[in-house]
């Protein structure tokens, strides 16, 4: 299965020099979140794939949820024989709708635990931030989540998809990293991949 990951900034590739084979082949768009509601809009009609989504803590400025797209936070979706986890926000840093305490975070992957022990687990963990000590930093508006490495090891997901690090902050953020068994790939701006 063919997927785009996207996050964080608008792709000139796929948007300012747009072009349809450019969108053409992929199974599904999975967004990290901090995009503009128009720009997912353009991805999903254009694409004429599924696009899932989680909000990143910019996104409590959407004017509506992107339409034609559908939002996964605090979920397990099963797609494709995949079972499919979102958990959007960053790390609280201010007041916003989308910033999470680790207790609030944890909280959230408590109210999941049904969900999780009817599906087995998941085989693709969706966030905006990342995990703490991955590809993270040590301020409060890049810090990843612990909790989110509890579940890497919990349930071995072959994927774990974040954003919100942006490669452009420095010249050794990898855009692909590896994880025991769990593929980890930072979707800023975009990024395709084989699921």
């Amino acid at each position: 299965m063919k997927a785009l990951l996207v996050s964080d900034i608008e792709s000139d590739r796929f948007y300012e020099y747009y072009q349809p084979e450019k969108l053409k082949g992929f199974d599904v768009i999975i967004s990290c979140g901090d995009l503009k509601v128009e720009y997912l809009e353009f991805l999903v009609t254009m694409a004429k794939c599924p696009l899932l989504y989680v909000h990143g803590n910019h996104d409590e400025n959407f004017s509506h949820e992107p339409d034609g797209c559908i939002c996964i936070d605090d979920k397990i979706i099963e797609f494709n024989g995949l079972r499919i986890m979102g958990l959007g926000g960053s790390y609280r840093y201010r007041s916003g709708k989308y910033m999470y305490t680790e207790k609030q975070m944890k909280h959230r992957i408590h109210k999941l635990k049904f969900s999780l022990m009817r599906h087995k687990g998941f085989d693709i963990l969706v966030t905006h931030a990342p995990a703490r000590h991955l590809n993270d930093f040590d301020n409060l508006p890049h810090r990843g989540f612990e909790c989110f490495n509890e579940l890497l090891q919990k349930y071995t997901p072959k994927f774990f998809f974040h954003g919100h690090i942006h490669r452009s902050y420095g010249t050794n953020i990898p855009q692909i990293d590896k994880v025991g068994d769990t593929t980890v790939i930072n979707a800023f701006e975009c990024c395709i991949t084989e699921i």
